[in-house]
């Protein structure tokens, strides 16, 4: 018998509830984190520009020195076109 998830309403296409991701992106870390990307970009000069770059992650948690497409960024960890987790 499946057990009865208490999050309910729309869910998006890979099965999760969006009033549970809205909860998660809504706590403290995930706040800090999205201001510090923010922050980033608008020190480079690629904030809402729509230029398509983003920032890289090393690691070690910090920035690459050079940005990149936002597809090719995406890619690297394992959500690429060619990747295991891909339907």
């Amino acid at each position: 018998m499946p057990r009865k998830s208490k999050h309910s309403g729309p869910k998006y296409a890979n099965g999760n509830y969006k009033s549970y991701q809205k909860a998660y992106d809504a706590t403290p870390l995930q706040i800090r984190k999205r201001s510090e990307r923010n922050k980033e970009n608008k020190r480079r000069g690629t904030y809402g520009n729509g230029d398509g770059q983003d920032n890289p992650h090393k690691k070690s948690g910090g920035f690459a020195k050079q940005t990149q497409s936002a597809s090719k960024n995406r890619s690297y960890n394992g959500h690429g076109k060619r990747s295991r987790y891909s339907a």
